[in-house]
């Protein structure tokens, strides 16, 4: 058995999302289909709608109307207690680092001596072997997002959502969140992650999904959306022309 991911990829899709404010649409979905292995790396301008994107495949927010279905199952509780989230400010409780982890392993029922094996596996996983004692608190940076990408981990999730990891890290810790995201994909594991980071598409997507004005307005292969998209918007954007 494996201590870290979940033994199969997750398929996504979405159908007829449409989440309105004030009668503006932040996000319009007809259709979106994320499946295969690899990572899904969501491009586009600020308020495209990105974010709001993978806080309804998580089932944070529910859309006014039209569905989120996982492996051909609308989402629904035990298919969200099969996936993990990371935000860009890392959220993470008021202990040891080792804590945070024994947290999300207890509530799975697992016994001490389990527990206590797979932390440690988790902390050699994310660089952290010598943080297991230290206050979660007082992490830097990059060690304080690895550690809540290892507390999702713990979890065997099938999919794991990123929003933007690395925004505020320098190359050295960024570098290293992507090797996690790079082993956890390889291990089974579906991520669909938030980027602004053009050159970390490159690195890590097998497919990039492009958004603008709340809609998908590419999908597809990574080398085929980055090298030769076909949308006017997609264009702009990689040329650095397409702000909002």
């Amino acid at each position: 058995m494996r201590d870290l991911v979940s033994d199969m990829a997750s398929c996504l899709s979405v159908g007829g999302v449409r989440i309105t404010r004030k009668g503006k649409a932040l996000l319009d979905v007809p259709s979106l289909n994320l499946d295969g292995p690899g990572s899904t790396l969501i491009l586009g301008p600020n308020g495209a709608g990105k974010s709001l994107l993978l806080r309804c495949l998580h089932g944070l927010i529910v859309p006014d109307r039209g569905q989120v279905m996982q492996d051909g199952v609308p989402l629904n509780a035990e298919r969200k207690a099969r996936q993990g989230m990371v935000f860009q400010q890392p959220v993470l409780l008021r202990r040891s680092v080792a804590a945070n982890l024994d947290f999300v392993l207890k509530r799975q029922g697992l016994p001490r001596s389990e527990r206590k094996t797979r932390i440690q596996n988790l902390l050699t996983e994310g660089g952290l072997d010598g943080k297991a004692r230290q206050s979660a608190r007082s992490l830097s940076g990059g060690e304080a997002q690895r550690l809540a990408i290892l507390r999702a981990l713990a979890l065997n999730p099938e999919t794991l959502f990123l929003d933007e990891p690395t925004s505020a890290l320098d190359p050295s810790a960024t570098q290293m969140i992507e090797r996690m995201v790079q082993r956890a994909s390889s291990r089974g594991v579906r991520i669909v992650m938030v980027t602004h980071d053009i050159g970390q598409a490159r690195r890590l997507a097998a497919d990039i999904v492009m958004m603008q004005g709340g809609r998908v307005v590419e999908h597809g292969a990574a080398q085929q959306v980055l090298d030769a998209p076909e949308s006017d918007a997609a264009r702009r954007y990689l040329a650095g022309g397409l702000v909002t």
